[in-house]
């Protein structure tokens, strides 16, 4: 009987070591790679004879975003965003040319949501959730709209301004996978 209790602990104390372990690992993953983004399209771009449909555009900028949630999106949220999108402009391979046509993406947060105590503690998760449109500067024209997120999902990465550089990375990667591949030369 000492004998199947001394087993039984042994394995909980390598669960509970092996669990430390793979926090410490996801947590550094976290630092490293920041907060993360991903977008649901809801009105996509229209199909045109390329698959990647923004071509003509060279220049990409951040509009406007409004706060729809009730007042309570920090604006620390956005001011992250900004500061993040040439990087993220950049890490796409997006140009940002002074000149030529333009594509504005703007839109409202329709959702925010900070990590509690208890969250923190068992698995935290924060979000910020933006209805954005992609705007043609020129005409007006809204080309396409989605839902982007800007989420994180580590202790190390909680905060309106790590949300904010999610949210600009969701952007980017909407943009980026309707845009055409760079030419290899």
């Amino acid at each position: 009987m000492k004998n199947i209790v001394t087993v039984c602990l042994s394995l909980v104390m390598i669960a509970l070591l092996g669990s430390g372990c793979a926090t410490g690992i996801k947590e550094s993953v976290g630092l490293a790679l920041g907060a993360k983004g991903s977008y649901a399209p809801l009105k996509d771009v229209s199909a045109s004879e390329n698959a990647r449909p923004l071509g003509e555009y060279q220049r990409f900028e951040l509009g406007t975003f409004t706060d729809d949630f009730g007042g309570k999106v920090p604006s620390t949220v956005m001011q992250a965003c900004r500061a993040a999108w040439p990087k993220e402009l950049e890490d796409k391979k997006l140009p940002n040319a002074s000149g030529g046509k333009t594509l504005i993406a703007r839109g409202i947060i329709i959702h925010y949501e900070a990590s509690g105590t208890l969250g923190k503690v068992i698995g935290p998760i924060e979000e910020v959730v933006a209805r954005t449109e992609l705007v043609d500067k020129d005409s007006g024209k809204v080309i396409a709209t989605a839902n982007c997120v800007g989420r994180t999902t580590t202790r190390v990465n909680l905060g309106a301004d790590k949300k904010g550089q999610g949210l600009a990375k969701a952007i980017a990667s909407w943009i980026a996978d309707r845009y055409p591949e760079p030419t290899k030369e």
